[in-house]
């Protein structure tokens, strides 16, 4: 029941809304300015000039927000802009999270858009619209002041014309009224002769005369001026009000339209706004942090092992001589792992001994440092990506070898192009001279020919990474294989003493030394490139000898180069240490193909820290 009411009352209401609006129209139409304000001229005049007002503020309020909605658009542009990837972060940009990021981007690039959309709008239709229409009604309405002013003085010119003629006629009655007066005494005054009443009655009809004149006069304009404000109020002066009032409707319509129009053309651009909104949230929801974890693990998945177990040594079942060798097997590692990562206490050997050899391993380095900076590609990293581990290797190689079919593919098709425009022209020599295409087709053969080549080259580069066995070659793997006497130590006579637990056979040449330290941070120094005298690269050889002697001396090695570190790094054990991002250091021994560099640097205590980082961390600058 109160539902029913309720929907009652309701319908009763707007019913007599409908009514109400009706009437209001009704009335609107029998009522105008002339009939119902005909004697408001004055304040019609200052109405219509307040509406005006009121149109140019709306104008300037239109002025103001395209002002805000371009410079809020320029803003968001500068911020897309302030926010693209870089080119150094072009890889991070593979994530599904930077990718919604970027997505975002690009959508609020489009918002800024649809802002200098609505902004242009506003401005050529809606501001344009209302400055013409103000301009417009400020003419009309001064035209119709104007002509309402006119009207009003001609109305004017008429009343006073008409009091004239009344104060003449007021005049002129008096004077017949004493003229008359003075006749009838004359004419009762025995005294006075005829000549003299005939004078007085002679002024009496001259003053009569004139007073009938005067009141024809007056009864003239009169009935001119009665005409006059007859026409006047009812069809002059209504008609320029009436005027006014189209005006002032005019101004409140132009108003109504102007005002739908601005929201129209902030609705049109709303479903575009709409689509980007769905576009960030689809951006959103395209995040998979299971596949951005997959991602990482692609990217820094080395394919080395986890270090073995370390076993257990009892030297109490070991042969005292052998406990002797292979403790002075251990003591000649320590040495030399201390040397790899300090160059403190460094063995000084006979002169003689190393000048055999001095100049040609000196040669040796410098021919090998310039053959690795030259095979060095654009970005620092060698041709075949030895430097990386071997995961990553692969990755890079299969990454160029499929740029290179594709590069291959595409100067393909550009020769076939060339191919049948060639046999075109030989057909039709009014089409073009088949010469012009031959140093083409030359040029796209050599192209072709020598991506052939590289991805030939590529393609071995990556068939003998994928031969090669997945090696452990953590540091903490060779620093345990070097504690526990994974080493061959040569004596003088030549023999080799193999202290391996596992009885598997190693060479007993030099090589056996950095061999078995494959990574950096087990701490050995023992690269053929290090430099001459340092012996790092004659250590094994002249470990024991009758002419060799030992000295304790500080001694720093000379430097290779210089690097600067691309990236932080924490040293995470032994044989590494850390540097900071942009940090300067000096290369004493290059990579050998592991993936680590030997560098080092001055500390506080006038010293030098000396340790390996990662080689794809820095980037290197060799001395010639």
């Amino acid at each position: 029941m109160l539902a029913l009411l309720a929907g009652g009352s309701s319908r009763s209401s707007s019913n007599n809304k409908l009514a109400e609006s009706e009437n209001a129209a009704q009335n609107s139409n029998n009522m105008s300015w002339g009939n119902e304000l005909w004697d408001q001229n004055e304040n019609l005049a200052i109405h219509t000039n307040r509406g005006i007002d009121a149109l140019d503020k709306y104008a300037n309020f239109l002025r103001d927000r395209v002002a805000i909605e371009t410079e809020y658009a320029g803003k968001l542009r500068r911020l897309v802009k302030n926010y693209q990837p870089k080119k150094k972060e072009e890889e991070d940009y593979e994530f599904t999270s930077m990718q919604a990021f970027r997505n975002v981007l690009k959508e609020v690039g489009d918002l800024a858009g649809q802002r200098e959309v609505v902004s242009e709008s506003l401005q050529l239709q809606i501001i344009a619209g209302v400055t013409l229409l103000s301009k417009t009604l400020r003419e009309e309405r001064k035209k119709c002041l104007s002509d309402g002013a006119s009207l009003q003085q001609n109305l004017t010119t008429q009343l006073s014309s008409l009091d004239r003629a009344k104060r003449n006629y007021e005049k002129a009655y008096r004077d017949s009224e004493k003229a008359v007066d003075s006749y009838k005494r004359a004419d009762m005054d025995l005294n006075l002769s005829r000549a003299e009443v005939e004078r007085y009655k002679n002024v009496m009809t001259s003053k009569i005369q004139q007073s009938d004149d005067a009141k024809n006069e007056y009864a003239n304009q009169l009935q001119k001026t009665n005409n006059l404000q007859q026409q006047h109020f009812s069809m002059l002066l209504p008609a320029v009000l009436n005027r006014l009032q189209e005006l002032d409707e005019k101004r409140t319509r132009g108003f109504r339209e102007f005002i739908v129009g601005a929201a129209d053309v902030e609705s049109s651009v709303a479903p575009i706004i709409a689509r980007c909104m769905e576009g960030i949230v689809k951006a959103g929801e395209s995040i998979n942090e299971k596949e951005d974890t997959f991602k990482v693990i692609e990217r820094y998945q080395s394919g080395f092992t986890p270090p073995r177990d370390i076993p257990f040594e009892d030297l109490s079942k070991c042969d005292p001589d052998s406990v002797q060798d292979s403790h002075y097997s251990n003591s000649t590692s320590n040495h030399l792992t201390m040397r790899g990562t300090m160059s403190a206490n460094k063995l000084k050997k006979r002169v003689g001994i190393f000048n055999i050899f001095g100049s040609n391993k000196q040669r040796q380095i410098i021919e090998a440092c310039i053959t690795m900076k030259n095979s060095l590609t654009a970005d620092g990293q060698k041709e075949d990506f030895s430097d990386l581990p071997p995961n990553q290797r692969r990755k890079k190689l299969q990454a160029k070898i499929a740029e290179l079919q594709q590069k291959i593919a595409q100067e393909t098709n550009a020769r076939d192009g060339l191919m049948k425009m060639k046999i075109v022209y030989e057909a039709n020599s009014s089409l073009g001279n088949p010469m012009t295409v031959e140093g083409q087709l030359n040029e796209s053969e050599h192209k072709l020919e020598k991506l052939k080549v590289d991805l030939k080259k590529y393609q071995g580069f990556l068939e003998k990474a994928s031969q090669v066995p997945v090696a452990t070659s953590s540091p903490q793997a060779n620093r345990n294989q070097l504690q526990n006497g994974h080493r061959t130590s040569r004596h003088s006579n030549g023999s080799a003493d193999d202290h391996h637990d596992d009885g598997d056979d190693q060479p007993d040449d030099a090589g056996s030394l950095s061999s078995s330290s494959a990574s950096p941070e087990s701490g050995l120094g023992t690269s053929h490139t290090s430099l001459p005298g340092s012996g790092q690269g004659s250590a094994n050889e002249n470990a024991i000898g009758e002419d060799t002697y030992y000295e304790t001396e500080v001694e720093t090695l000379n430097p290779l180069g210089t690097c600067k570190a691309l990236y932080p790094f924490e040293a995470s054990s032994e044989g590494s240490i850390p540097m900071n991002e942009g940090e300067e250091l000096q290369v004493i021994e290059i990579d050998q193909g592991d993936g680590w560099t030997r560098v080092r640097r001055a500390n506080n205590s006038n010293g030098w820290d000396e340790g390996f980082v990662p080689t794809s961390y820095i980037e290197c600058t060799l001395y010639a």
